[in-house]
């Protein structure tokens, strides 16, 4: 029986999706749920498991933006796993030195004759171009159609300099999408940005006393985003119009805080999403921040732990940034910088002293936030970081933390 594999929805948003990676190659026996290939949407890299066992046959080749419920391989389910063991042993070690010796074979022939894909090879021919000069990105050197695309024109003899080289790597279809989302916000929004700054102190004072109590008894650590994190809710329950968005020639507030939390994953950036933060505590907060950034470094993040939110916080500092202006998240209205803490003299009571403290930038789009609410509510999370017992905690620290 041959079982026509399709490309599953990610999400209900989905449309196309694009083969980052075949984990397997054609003419292989897979395995039921066998991961066969890591497929790209422009949220979230997404596991494709092999639905039954036998030998497959792959339809798309790497880098092919495919729609969603397209056949992308053919698992024939009849076929027997040859690498087993047979009742004979001089059948079975016969057939793995034939497979050996194929396998063997199988990349040189590819490397010496430059294979090229279907697609590949019907543009090398329209061109007129010789398929040895281009280099192949595919498995064991094939040429592919982004190859012939890609390639640039004979330009003589080659320099006298070997350190002159480039690298030309096909950008994913999550990073595409993120940087057409961002020319999009720049073209059709008014973004402004305004700064502030917070005097860190009282949180580092919070932190030492308590965070290895909170560690030994939640089994996580006390960090700066649930700081953040409540103090934004706290912002956004007095300056409601940054918690809304544009909708043609509406405006939606929403009464929940879905709280955006851009980290740094293997394919780029990611937005994954801490739902009804403002029921949260600090435990809740770090414990849901700590999963979400498990699962976006190891690449298992979710289109659905991505989709929505109202309000997005980006962590520059952890990269040493001082300062920047970050851009909207749409169709959220609003985005807060954090930045790297560094002491700085300041003025306390006529006297100066040294302080740890953080620049914060505020970027929101001025079609539907005023700038007394922009400023008030960058001045809202300032108050709550630089008192946070009183604000954030109701004076009440051990409770608040679940010690």
């Amino acid at each position: 029986m041959i079982l026509e594999m399709k490309v599953p929805s990610p999400g209900e948003s989905i449309t196309e999706v694009e083969i980052a990676t075949w984990l397997v190659t054609d003419g292989d026996y897979v395995e039921k749920d066998q991961v066969i290939a890591e497929v790209d949407s422009d949220k979230a890299t997404l596991e494709l498991p092999a639905e039954e066992s036998g030998t497959i046959t792959l339809k798309a080749e790497e880098g092919d933006a495919v729609d969603v419920g397209q056949v992308v391989c053919l698992i024939d389910t009849s076929a027997v796993n040859q690498s087993k063991p047979e009742t004979s042993g001089q059948t079975n070690i016969k057939n793995e030195v034939s497979e050996s010796v194929i396998k063997k074979a199988k990349p040189e022939s590819n490397t010496k004759s430059h294979i090229a894909s279907p697609s590949a090879r019907k543009i090398i021919d329209e061109k007129n171009l010789e398929i040895s000069d281009i280099i192949g990105s595919g498995k064991d050197g094939r040429v592919t159609k982004d190859d012939v695309v890609n390639s640039k024109p004979s330009m003589g003899s080659p320099s006298v300099n070997s350190d002159r080289k480039e690298t030309r790597t096909k950008l994913s279809m999550l990073r595409r999408k993120v940087a057409e989302r961002l020319v999009t916000v720049k073209n059709e929004t008014a973004m402004l940005t305004t700064f502030n700054e917070v005097d860190m102190s009282s949180i580092f004072d919070l932190r030492a006393k308590y965070k290895e109590d909170f560690k030994a008894k939640h089994d996580v650590s006390l960090g700066f985003m649930s700081f953040f994190t409540l103090a934004v809710v706290r912002a956004l329950n007095l300056f409601p119009a940054v918690n809304s968005m544009i909708d043609g020639k509406e405006m939606i507030t929403y009464e929940y805080c879905d709280i955006s939390i851009a980290v740094s994953g293997p394919k780029g950036l990611m937005v994954p999403v801490i739902r009804h933060a403002e029921k949260m505590s600090f435990k809740e907060v770090e414990t849901e921040v700590k999963r979400l950034a498990i699962r976006a470094r190891d690449s298992k993040i979710t289109v659905d732990e991505m989709t929505g939110g109202t309000f997005t916080i980006s962590n520059g500092g952890v990269f040493g940034s001082m300062l920047s202006t970050p851009i909207l998240n749409p169709p959220q209205s609003g985005i807060l910088g954090m930045h790297n803490i560094v002491e700085r003299p300041v003025a306390i009571e006529g006297k100066v002293e040294i302080r740890p403290i953080m620049y914060l930038a505020l970027s929101y789009d001025h079609r539907i936030i005023d700038g007394r609410e922009s400023v008030g509510f960058l001045v809202a999370i300032k108050e709550a970081l630089e008192n946070p017992i009183e604000l954030l905690m109701n004076d009440n620290i051990k409770s608040s933390l679940d010690l």
